[in-house]
């Protein structure tokens, strides 16, 4: 159990066995999944033409991580009794980075995110698997139909802001970095990060096709956080995947 003191609380973090961090995992993996490849398709028939897929995966996906975010707070509120914000932010690392050396914290150990930036943006020049037609945002952005969907329609604009803001800040590294990374020394020991990356790697079951390339952010996301008890550093580093598509998609809105 770890314990930090905030100005008015100490708060434990405690050590998780192996089998309440994987219902945790199931809780946020298995929903992901259904939600995708049994709940986007039956939606689908609510739209017409060739966005109906997509349109219906961007809703779903949203919820599924939306529910995330809620169970993270169902899940500190339960540890802690509060979800007060001192409390969140020791509870889920949502703090600057501390060297595990010299315990200085923030200042210079923010370039830490340069060569965790390298990294993360290598795996688009690595081979990947095909994604699944309708299934992936960043190629239905670049696609026609896309790009007819987006053109002057804010609204759509506006569900896909909120997906990939649920998706990087507030559901899955909040989850995996925040409150299971945290959590799992004492099931996994010092390679509590590597089975960090690999159950965030394995949870994309709603996008199979992105785990082998998933299982090296491993190295971006996961072992800088762990080192230096940070989840900021997860949340920034996987933001610059939601910068560039939200980028995208203004620039086809603003058509």
């Amino acid at each position: 159990m770890t314990t930090y003191d905030t100005a008015t609380q100490t708060v434990q973090i405690p050590t998780w066995s192996r089998g309440t961090v994987l219902k945790v995992w199931a809780a946020a993996a298995l929903p992901m999944g259904l939600l995708a490849w049994v709940v986007a398709p039956l939606l689908a028939h609510a739209f017409l033409g060739p966005t109906a897929l997509p349109r219906a995966v961007i809703l779903t996906l949203t919820t599924g991580l939306i529910w995330q975010f809620f169970l993270v707070l169902i899940v500190v509120r339960r540890e802690q009794g509060t979800l007060r914000w001192p409390v969140l932010k020791a509870a889920l690392w949502l703090q600057a980075p501390r060297s595990p050396s010299s315990g200085r914290v923030g200042g210079m150990l923010w370039l830490v995110l340069i060569p965790c930036l390298l990294i993360f943006g290598a795996e688009e020049f690595l081979p990947a698997l095909s994604p699944a037609a309708g299934h992936d945002l960043p190629t239905f952005l670049e696609s026609a139909a896309g790009t007819h969907l987006l053109s002057g329609n804010w609204t759509w604009f506006a569900a896909i802001t909120i997906l990939v803001l649920f998706n990087t800040v507030l559901g899955e590294e909040l989850l995996f970095r925040g409150l299971l990374l945290p959590r799992m020394r004492g099931a996994f020991g010092r390679a509590d990060w590597a089975a960090n990356g690999v159950l965030f790697a394995v949870y994309h079951l709603h996008m199979p096709w992105a785990i082998p390339t998933v299982l090296i952010d491993t190295f971006a996301l996961a072992y800088p956080s762990r080192r230096y008890r940070s989840a900021l550093i997860g949340i920034a580093v996987h933001s610059a995947q939601s910068v560039l598509v939200l980028s995208l998609a203004l620039s086809l809105a603003l058509r």
